[in-house]
């Protein structure tokens, strides 16, 4: 094909992808506020599922947690409306994206090329959802819980803002989806020779510094309990990112 079929093949591409954002994001609009009520404020209440597991292992008959939100500036409601519509529509968009993508570049990929790249694809959107998941379910209530319940004094009342509750509920939740691409990275580095098995090894110390400043940058806050609870699943990505690389032959080895 010709350069301009080339262009024209990918305006069409991406024509069809600004379509559906723009469709999945009027119909996130429309339903946002039972999406509001039932998923991103349902860490707010008592009856969410790990709230509800922590009371069940602890034995307590304490009063369930319950916390309540205040806007303070007038077009914030309307705002977040818009970008959480928005949001929701990259996110749950996202595969059909790529597939569309991986459309308009597959004839020009060998067989072994477009086995590769199916591979990443569904590993890609896997991991993509499970840190999404991670960060919805885990990382962002014990977050919350521990920051809206903790007091430098009794006479100070926390109150917390949509605009402060919804910039970390996004921060959290997406940079976690993304974090949990790093095994698909390091296999892809591994598949090109560019790393081994051993690399993680011989700077897993030099790892865990790194990780620790990632997690003190995705958290909102600088507390200590919340930069664990971030760190652990980073962590635990480094280690899994080491097993899907390759270990360096014995050939390598006798030839250093």
């Amino acid at each position: 094909m010709p350069f301009w079929a080339h262009f024209d093949a990918l305006r069409g591409v991406l024509f069809r992808i600004g379509a559906l954002i723009v469709v999945l994001s009027v119909a996130f609009f429309v339903f946002m506020p039972q999406i509001f009520d039932a998923v991103i404020l349902a860490p707010c209440h008592g009856d969410f599922p790990l709230y509800r597991l922590f009371d069940a292992i602890a034995g307590t008959a304490e009063e369930p947690f319950e916390m309540s939100l205040i806007n303070t500036r007038l077009a914030s409601q309307l705002s977040i409306h818009l970008s959480t519509s928005f949001e929701l529509a990259l996110v749950v968009g996202f595969p059909v994206v790529i597939y569309m993508l991986w459309g308009f570049v597959r004839p020009g990929l060998y067989p072994r090329e477009r086995e590769h790249a199916v591979r990443a694809f569904v590993a890609g959107n896997v991991m993509f959802y499970l840190g999404v998941a991670v960060g919805y379910f885990l990382i962002f209530p014990l977050t919350l819980r521990f920051l809206a319940t903790y007091q430098l004094s009794d006479i100070i009342p926390n109150t917390i803002t949509i605009d402060s509750y919804m910039d970390n509920f996004t921060v959290i939740i997406l940079v976690m989806g993304v974090v949990f691409e790093l095994p698909l990275l390091g296999w892809l580095l591994g598949r090109m020779g560019l790393i081994t098995r051993d690399f993680f090894g011989k700077y897993r110390r030099h790892a865990i510094v790194a990780l620790l400043v990632l997690a003190a940058l995705i958290t909102p806050t600088g507390d200590p309990f919340t930069l664990f609870v971030v760190f652990v699943p980073l962590y635990m990505l480094y280690e899994a990112t080491a097993m899907t690389v390759r270990p360096r032959s014995s050939d390598e080895h006798d030839g250093q």
